[in-house]
């Protein structure tokens, strides 16, 4: 805010704030930024244009001005093998773009419209390294696809690629899939990454309640738009920046609600990175033992048959989050007024969200493993496994890529009771540590989820279920004892006790690892420099911050 008739020291910016169609009585208002992901190729994104405009009514009706700006929001589903090099990395130069733009344009306040994967997270750095008054807003759920009593969401569509290629979808399902499943814009209607941590941000007293369950086309996001427009306008008035509700209490309110909800595995990276630009200590352990704290008391697709818009009509985040209010910090304020006390209510279906009497599982929905394997640390949605699976030993099946694994699930060559590893495809490695989303779910797919496992120092969907244990640090390319793994070797995994081992002495590893030789995994233009510059899994994957 500027006294456009009187600050000659910002004469060149009130010109050019002129030329852009700004009057000098709205320069004087609180200049509020409207951070937006649209696009035309990412249906997450496309119900964005719409709600800026709400946004932008509700910030005039308050008393300020908006200003809206872009930023890139690739999709994990359309970005699979090469592409996925680039998805992570994207995390962290949203959030250094979105940084760089409101440092030198000078917003008094800052509405983030998101969704999807890195976006979301990206976003939430970006609030965190600026620390001013903002709020959040995604676009809400994709409508499920019905089709003859049954309700289907993308990660439906995923596994069917390993259905078809054992025959038992047919040619023609699969080209039904293709054209219906994602049934419409709006975020996958499955408990993926990207809702995980949009409802991170609603647990997290950031975004309002309802934001990623309500369907992206009902008038309810029209309505959250515009309030969330004045109130970001009210919160500069106040003077309550980010960090008065995204501190320490908070995230950990959101780490025991991703838990809560079978969240994705993803999660543990990001929330890493963005305590990481709050100031707050953070480390993968500590990830673990909060997330342990509470109980599984729902669980969503592809993990059950219930999917993000069952989660909503079941109550959404305020449900979950009354069903763990034990465990909780109740008095965290939110971003609407007033504090998560406030907000929460009992749930409304209790075949979908549970009492903590009635848990699906006791100590969190992750299991973070080590052993000599991953010195520091791996983790593995413990669960969508099967109990079965808890506890696997199997023979190495190794493979230096994802293009590989994919070849030997094509020609039908795993075996029952082996361990697929796939290695090299972590940070450094893929580079950009790659999800192994396909392989995952053609593992399923194909009715081996419940003998075979699978281990990579890449990382998995939030869609994946099934023995799929990803983030295996250190990596391969750093030297990291997955590079020691052969063929044949025996590979022991106990969820129960959080252990991961191949059986070979320290002897074995460290004379193997001496003729270890990486792969051509060429790193081209950004992806050169992400390379030198990231850090492990186990630290968040951060590369610029």
């Amino acid at each position: 805010m500027i006294k456009a008739d009187t600050n000659s020291q910002e004469a060149y910016y009130i010109g050019l704030m002129n030329a852009a169609g700004f009057r000098n009585k709205d320069i004087e208002k609180p200049l509020i930024g409207i951070v937006n992901s649209w696009n035309e190729v990412n249906p997450g994104h496309r119900p964005l244009r719409e709600l800026a405009e709400r946004v932008k009514e509700g910030v005039w009706a308050a008393g300020g001005t908006p200003a809206e700006f872009n930023v890139p929001a690739p999709c994990d589903g359309m970005a699979q093998i090469r592409g996925m090099n680039y998805v992570l990395p994207q995390r962290d130069l949203i959030a250094a773009s979105i940084e760089s733009m409101a440092r030198a344009h000078g917003f008094d306040g800052l509405v983030f419209l998101c969704s999807c994967d890195k976006i979301v997270p990206g976003m939430l750095m970006a609030a965190a390294l600026l620390d001013r008054p903002s709020v959040f807003l995604t676009a809400g759920a994709m409508v499920p696809y019905e089709n003859r009593g049954k309700t289907y969401v993308t990660s439906d569509l995923k596994e069917a690629i390993g259905s078809h290629s054992n025959g038992t979808v047919t040619e023609d399902e699969f080209r039904d899939f293709k054209a219906n499943i994602c049934h419409s814009c709006g975020t996958c209607s499955m408990y993926g990454t990207a809702n995980t941590m949009a409802v991170f941000a609603e647990a997290a007293g950031v975004c309002p309640f309802g934001s990623a369950t309500e369907l992206f086309c009902s008038s309810a996001k029209a309505k959250q738009a515009r309030d969330m427009g004045e109130r970001i306008v009210e919160l500069v008035h106040e003077g309550k920046p980010f960090s008065y509700f995204m501190n320490r209490r908070s995230v950990e309110n959101g780490i025991k609600h991703i838990s809560a909800t079978g969240g994705s595995t993803n999660a543990a990276l990001h929330v890493l990175a963005i305590a990481k630009t709050l100031g707050i200590p953070l480390t993968l352990q500590d990830f673990d033992r909060i997330q342990k704290e509470v109980p599984v008391i729902a669980k969503f697709k592809p993990s059950s048959d219930f999917n993000m818009s069952d989660y909503h009509n079941a109550g959404g985040v305020p449900a979950t989050m009354w069903a763990i209010r034990s465990h909780l910090d109740l008095d965290t304020p939110r971003i609407t007024g007033g504090t998560l006390r406030d907000e929460i209510r009992p749930p409304f279906d209790a075949s979908v969200i549970c009492e903590e009497d009635n848990a699906l599982l006791k100590n969190g929905t992750f299991a973070v493993l080590y052993g000599n394997l991953a010195p520091k640390g791996c983790v593995v949605k413990k669960s969508g496994v099967e109990a079965s699976m808890f506890k696997h030993r199997g023979p190495a099946v190794v493979f230096e890529s994802e293009e590989d694994v994919l070849k030997h699930l094509e020609g039908g060559q795993v075996k029952p009771g082996s361990v697929l590893v796939i290695r090299y495809e972590g940070p450094k490695g893929g580079p950009g540590m790659r999800e192994m989303s396909i392989p995952a779910a053609m593992l399923v797919g194909m009715g081996l989820h419940k003998s075979v496992a699978m281990i990579t120092d890449g990382r998995f969907s939030g869609a994946t279920r099934g023995p799929c244990v990803g983030h295996i640090s250190p990596e391969a390319w750093e030297g990291g004892p997955i590079a020691a793994v052969r063929n044949g070797d025996m590979v022991d995994i106990d969820l129960d006790e959080g252990t991961i081992q191949v059986e070979l002495t320290d002897e074995e590893i460290r004379e193997r690892l001496r003729s270890a030789a990486r792969p051509d995994h060429k790193a081209e233009g950004m992806l050169r420099r992400y390379r030198e510059c990231v850090s492990g899994s186990d630290e968040g994957a951060l590369w610029l911050f």
